[in-house]
């Protein structure tokens, strides 16, 4: 019996430590008020996006959940105003997979918001399940249709900085390898899903890098965001219907919950003092280094490059980032504390070697400043 009890004592002692160690996230802070602001997140109908939505609704934010499904993206939109007590939070539709439907949100969202304050791509797939497309499917969501919908919408972000992009990453980067000969290759086969979901996972951390690079002295900063090991739909979407019984309870055990994953993508939109560490990756809310192939500038740049064209991006069509977005007696603080009060509010889901001498002096010198930094808690 003494045996048994201090067994049963070691296996929940060796669990606090795992739960307070790995499983429960720390608490985002931040600006408490968002009162005069615009938030988009994607996939906000479940999951961390909801969560996501809900604090951010909490804090007063006018929040749009882009969505693919309508029926879903209302009746997430509903639940969210009576749980925030905000009536500012509503539904539009975004299909990441179809580019189309990327660039009708964009032009739906500007001609209907005056502002966006905030841009978090929470949406993501981790399989392409039955569907069969003649591209990349795990890319195109993860990464291609939400860096269009990023160029769409740059404008705004400028006109109201200090603005911030937050791109939901994941640990799984650190196993990608991008290959820019077949970037755009269709994925067939549950390994093959898994190398591509890795490779779009690295993708978005080096899209944040040279988003980073690109807009620098623009007011905007971003961030790619690991939301931690997570019980959410993603995790159980593709398992097997047999085993699903037997993962429920341990996944309830050791990962987190919705609300504990939308802690580091929180802390990247609402932390203040972090804009030196723009195009960085967080992970319980913290920066993290990265691999050196999540780090190549070069590599960056290429996929910057790349990604442009698998978006149909005309030329001249990309933004101008080189260029002042406002009058100098306009210029934006640096910090998201402060709105602009007298811009109107409106009432009203979804590598290659290290850097080469090639790259700037510039973005050379910003990167030894800024890598080395650590962020307040």
């Amino acid at each position: 019996m003494e045996a048994l009890l201090l067994g049963a004592g070691l296996l929940l002692g060796a669990y606090v430590l795992v739960y307070y160690n790995l499983v429960k996230a720390p608490p985002c802070g931040g600006i408490a008020s968002l009162r005069g602001r615009t938030a988009v997140v994607t996939g906000a109908n479940s999951g961390i996006g909801k969560m996501t939505a809900l604090e951010l609704a909490r804090r007063g934010a006018r929040v749009v959940l882009a969505c693919r499904s309508r029926e879903r993206g209302e009746a997430a939109a509903f639940d969210l105003r009576q749980e925030s007590g905000n009536n500012e939070v509503i539904f539009m539709a975004l299909d990441l997979a179809n580019l189309a439907s990327v660039r009708a949100f964009a032009t739906a969202f500007l001609s209907s918001e005056p502002r966006l304050d905030i841009l978090i791509h929470n949406a993501g797939i981790s399989s392409c399940g039955r569907t069969r497309e003649p591209f990349n499917l795990l890319l195109r969501v993860n990464h291609v249709g939400p860096f269009l919908l990023t160029q769409l919408l740059l404008s705004q972000l400028k006109t109201c900085a200090p603005s911030r992009v937050v791109v939901v990453s994941s640990a799984a980067h650190r196993r990608g390898h991008l290959d820019f000969t077949h970037l755009n290759r269709p994925v067939v086969g549950w390994q093959q899903e898994l190398r591509a979901y890795a490779d779009s996972k690295l993708a978005n951390v080096l899209f944040v890098r040279e988003l980073a690079t690109q807009l620098e002295g623009t007011g905007i900063t971003c961030y790619a965001a690991h939301p931690g090991p997570v019980n959410s739909e993603l995790f159980l979407r593709h398992v097997p219907g047999w085993l699903r019984p037997l993962l429920r309870p341990l996944a309830w055990l050791v990962l987190r919950t919705p609300r504990g994953g939308a802690q580091t993508p929180l802390y990247c939109a609402l932390q203040e003092g972090i804009e030196p560490l723009s195009g960085r990756y967080f992970a319980n809310c913290h920066v993290e280094e990265v691999p050196p192939a999540a780090r190549d500038d070069r590599a960056a740049h290429r996929l910057w490059e790349a990604s442009k064209k698998l978006a149909g991006l005309e030329p001249g069509e990309e933004a101008e980032h080189d260029e002042d977005p406002k009058p100098e007696a306009q210029e934006a603080p640096s910090s998201l504390s402060s709105p602009h009060p007298e811009e109107p509010t409106i009432s009203e889901s979804y590598p290659g070697p290290q850097s080469s001498p090639d790259l700037s002096k510039v973005t050379y010198r910003r990167r030894m400043k800024a890598e080395p930094q650590t962020p307040a808690s």
